[in-house]
C-alpha cells in the first residue's frame, strides 16, 4: 500500500519538498536582511503551508469540478489579499499601507499559491490522460478478444466437418487428421491468447489448415500454396493470416482454383491469397464481415505497420503485407 503511493505520488511529493526549501532559502536570504533575527516569515510560514494546501485539496478540486472558474479566481484574489495583510500586520508589524504591504510581500502568498495550483492542474491532466490511455487499451483488448472468438469457430467446425466425412469414407486416416485438429486447438485455445507467437507455429497451423481443405474439396477445388519463410522467430499476432485464407475456401466458387502465398523476407511478410469467386454475392455482408474485422485487427495490433489491399477482378485477390519487426 506504502510503496503503490509513494509510486504514484513520489514526483509530486518531490516537487513539493524541492519548492518550499528554495522558497524558504530565496525568502531568508535574499528579500528581507533581518528575517535571520526575528524570522517573521518563519512563523508565517505554518500559516502559509496550511492556505496553500486547503487551496489544493478543498478549493481547487471543489471549483474545477464545479466548473466556478472565475468565483475561484475570486475567492483567491481575497485569500492573497487578508494573507497577506495578515502577515504584514501581525507578523512583520512594518506599519506600512495596503498598497505598500502588498507591493512589498504579495508575492510570498502568490508564489506558492500560483505554484502549487499549476502543479495540481498538470498532474490531473496527467492522470486523465493516463486514465484514458488505460480505457483506450483495455478497449482495444476487449475488441481484440471479440474478433479473435469470431474466428475460432469457423475453423474448428471445418476441420470437424472433415474429420466425420473421413470417418465413414477413410476411416484407417481418421487418426492423423484427429491429431492436427488436435494441435490445431491447442494453437487456438491457448496459443492465439499471447499478443504475438513465432511465425514458425503460425505457419504450422495454417499448413494443418489447409491440408483440412485439400481433403474436403478433393476433386471441387484445386489448391497451390506457397511458403518461403528466412526467418521463422521472428513473430506475429496470432489468427491473422487464416482470416484471409478462411474467406478464399468459404467464398470460391466450385471447380475453382485458389492461390496462396506466404512469404517473408527481412522481417517483412506478404501474404497473397487469389480465389474465383461469385460476383453476385461479392458485396454481401457475410461476405466482407470476415475481412472487416481483421482490418480492425491490424489497425489495432500493427497501425501503421501494415498495408491491406483487396482487388476485385478476374480474380478475388486479397494481399497484406506486415512490418514483423
Amino acid at each position: 500500500m506504502k510503496q503503490s503511493f509513494l509510486k504514484k505520488h513520489g514526483s509530486q511529493l518531490l516537487v513539493h519538498i524541492l519548492f518550499w526549501m528554495l522558497f524558504v532559502f530565496v525568502s531568508l536570504s535574499i528579500f528581507s536582511r533581518y528575517y535571520w533575527k526575528e524570522n517573521p516569515f518563519l512563523q508565517y510560514l505554518s500559516i502559509l503551508v496550511v492556505i496553500v494546501y486547503v487551496n489544493n485539496f478543498v478549493l481547487l478540486p471543489f471549483f474545477v469540478k464545479k466548473k466556478w472558474y472565475i468565483p475561484y479566481v475570486f475567492v483567491f484574489a481575497i485569500i492573497s489579499f487578508f494573507a497577506t495583510q495578515l502577515y504584514c500586520n501581525v507578523f512583520a508589524q512594518c506599519g506600512c499601507s495596503i498598497m505598500k504591504c502588498l507591493s512589498d510581500y504579495l508575492w510570498q502568498t502568490l508564489v506558492p499559491l500560483i505554484f502549487f495550483s499549476f502543479v495540481w492542474v498538470l498532474y490531473r491532466f496527467i492522470e486523465k490522460q493516463a486514465e484514458v490511455e488505460q480505457v483506450k487499451k483495455e478497449h482495444a483488448e476487449m475488441e481484440l478478444k471479440f474478433l479473435k472468438s469470431q474466428i475460432n469457430p469457423h475453423v474448428l467446425f471445418n476441420n470437424l466437418n472433415t474429420i466425420y466425412s473421413y470417418s465413414i469414407e477413410k476411416p484407417s486416416e481418421t487418426p492423423e487428421l484427429i491429431l492436427m485438429l488436435s494441435d490445431n486447438l491447442k494453437h487456438v485455445l491457448y496459443e492465439s491468447n499471447a499478443k504475438t507467437i513465432s511465425l514458425e507455429k503460425e505457419l504450422q497451423f495454417l499448413d494443418n489448415y489447409i491440408k483440412f481443405q485439400r481433403i474436403r474439396t478433393e476433386g471441387v477445388k484445386q489448391i497451390f500454396y506457397k511458403t518461403e519463410v528466412h526467418f521463422n522467430s521472428v513473430k506475429i499476432a496470432p489468427l491473422l493470416l487464416i482470416t484471409i485464407i478462411e474467406n478464399a475456401f468459404k467464398h470460391s466458387t466450385l471447380n475453382s482454383d485458389i492461390s496462396i502465398s506466404i512469404i517473408e523476407e527481412h522481417g517483412v511478410l506478404e501474404c497473397i491469397c487469389s480465389n474465383d469467386y461469385n460476383r453476385e454475392k461479392v458485396s454481401s455482408t457475410d461476405f466482407k464481415i470476415g475481412l472487416q474485422n481483421l482490418e480492425k485487427r491490424l489497425q489495432l495490433i500493427y497501425k501503421d505497420n501494415y498495408s491491406f489491399n483487396i482487388k476485385k477482378a478476374e480474380q478475388f485477390v486479397v494481399t497484406l503485407k506486415l512490418n514483423l519487426d
